[in-house]
């Protein structure tokens, strides 16, 4: 064979397997289907292996689908147990979503509950799902640890996701103070449920910090809406109503007018008193954990005590005797509710209106002018600073009986303690500041509240006749 024929031959050779390669002859039309006994390409070969991987991708999001459209619907409870928080949780669990590097799971029940707090003013709704993400909370916190790639998450990364309402975390601290032992205070009971340690990866450790950043804002939201509630009838029981200082000066019908300023003074206090049953029973019926409820409470009667004692110091006409008395009696009505309430959920209520207490003490009791610095400052009023006796002492009058503030050598011994405090003391440092942090934090959380059970958890008809879910459905032993 020639050069020139070796060359034509390879050249057709070549030519054919180019040809080929793309699915045809070579000396065909272009538009000729290839036949269908040609070889699979890689191409394709990989496309048939993705498949089954696909599907179980599909399916997998088709659930986490149907969760989300569970868990927007209002599930109700199993005994004290929030249904949406222990379907939540069996579902992370079982589908190992604590321990994938990336998932979109966490990022959608977020927004559910985003969403479904919007109605800010609605009081139900909040405790529902502080009720329902502070239990979610207790089992996160008891079932996940940080693995060492979570923890070695870039700075960077973490300061840019964390910022959920200002108040989250710019790093992660790794597993809180308990949460690598055996949880012997507290944890499942049942089966595949009982209670795990995961290492978790960053996505759940991130979830972990908008949920608690979650539990702290619907906390707020509840405090806040109550003091809201309150804050017009408390402007109107620190003064007695003027029929009653009208009555005095007249001296006609004195009784018959007190008796009524009395009863509406009374009416006031009895509509604080009502807005914090109501606000109880919302809690207790949507099973929020008693310890957050103490502490709505607590810091619901420590803004109580700020309104009263600030305006008491700042008004003349509230240091009197008879507004004293007033006071008094509204101030019997807030103990007798805390007495009804149980220190179960009314906590340390009481001992936060020491101030007010104390100052009203101070109004109405007798023979002030025998009393000394030391009775006074140790004995009737502990807790008050000097600035502030001095300032009640001085604003005091008595519009009933006539009689006088302490003596002056009382007062002149204030001034001295007051000027040797000087170098501390500061403009309006009479006055006190009304405190609305956050009162808890998951530690405290974990260790308030008791184990659940969430073994018998009945899934919500939604998803309980659906394969996907038949983990959900209490084992039958």
């Amino acid at each position: 064979m020639t050069a020139n024929n070796k060359f034509l031959s390879v050249r057709s050779k070549s030519s054919i397997q180019r040809s080929s390669d793309s699915g045809h002859i070579a000396g065909t039309d272009a538009k000729t289907p290839p036949e269908t006994n040609s070889v699979i390409t890689p191409r394709e070969s990989s496309e048939v292996e993705e498949k089954p991987q696909k599907s179980l991708n599909e399916k997998q999001q088709e659930n986490q689908d149907l969760l989300i459209r569970c868990i927007a619907q209002h599930l109700g409870f199993t005994g004290s147990r929030p249904i949406a928080a222990c379907i939540i949780y069996k579902c992370l669990l079982q589908w190992r979503s604590f321990e994938v590097e990336r998932t979109s799971v966490f990022d959608r029940i977020i927004q559910t509950i985003g969403h479904a707090i919007e109605t800010q003013e609605n009081n139900d709704i909040l405790a529902y799902w502080l009720s329902n993400a502070s239990t979610l909370l207790l089992l996160l916190q008891r079932t996940l640890k940080a693995s060492g790639a979570a923890g070695m998450a870039p700075q960077r990364r973490r300061s840019s996701s964390a910022t959920l309402f200002g108040r989250m975390t710019q790093s992660f601290r790794g597993a809180p103070q308990g949460v690598n032992m055996s949880l012997i205070n507290g944890g499942l009971i049942g089966g595949a449920d009982t209670m795990r340690q995961v290492e978790a990866k960053y996505p759940a450790l991130l979830f972990k910090q908008q949920l608690t950043a979650y539990v702290e804002k619907i906390y707020g939201m509840i405090r806040d809406n109550l003091k809201k509630e309150i804050s017009p009838l408390l402007g109107l029981c620190i003064q007695a109503p003027r029929t009653s200082r009208a009555s005095l000066v007249k001296g006609s019908s004195r009784s018959n007018a007190n008796s009524a300023a009395q009863q509406a003074l009374i009416a006031h206090w009895q509509g604080i008193v009502k807005s914090l049953g109501n606000f109880l029973s919302t809690l207790k019926v949507n099973h929020v954990p008693p310890f957050l409820v103490r502490k709505v409470f607590t810091q619901i009667f420590s803004f109580i005590n700020v309104q009263l004692f600030n305006s008491l110091l700042l008004r003349r006409e509230c240091c009197s005797f008879s507004n004293g008395e007033y006071v008094k009696a509204g101030l019997a009505e807030l103990e007798h509710w805390c007495y009804k309430a149980t220190d179960e959920y009314a906590g340390s209520a009481w001992d936060e209106l020491k101030h007010i207490r104390q100052a009203i003490g101070f109004l109405v009791i007798h023979q002030k002018p025998k009393k000394t610095l030391d009775e006074i400052s140790h004995d009737l009023c502990p807790v008050l600073s000097i600035q502030q006796l001095y300032r009640i002492s001085t604003m005091y009058w008595d519009d009933k009986y006539g009689t006088h503030s302490v003596s002056s050598d009382v007062i002149s011994n204030m001034r001295v303690l007051m000027t040797e405090d000087s170098n501390n003391a500061v403009s309006n440092s009479f006055l006190l500041d009304d405190d609305s942090s956050i009162p808890f934090s998951v530690d405290d959380i974990s260790k308030s509240m008791e184990q659940i059970d969430i073994s018998d958890v009945e899934p919500p008809p939604l998803i309980r006749e659906n394969a996907g879910f038949m983990f959900l459905l209490p084992r039958v032993e």
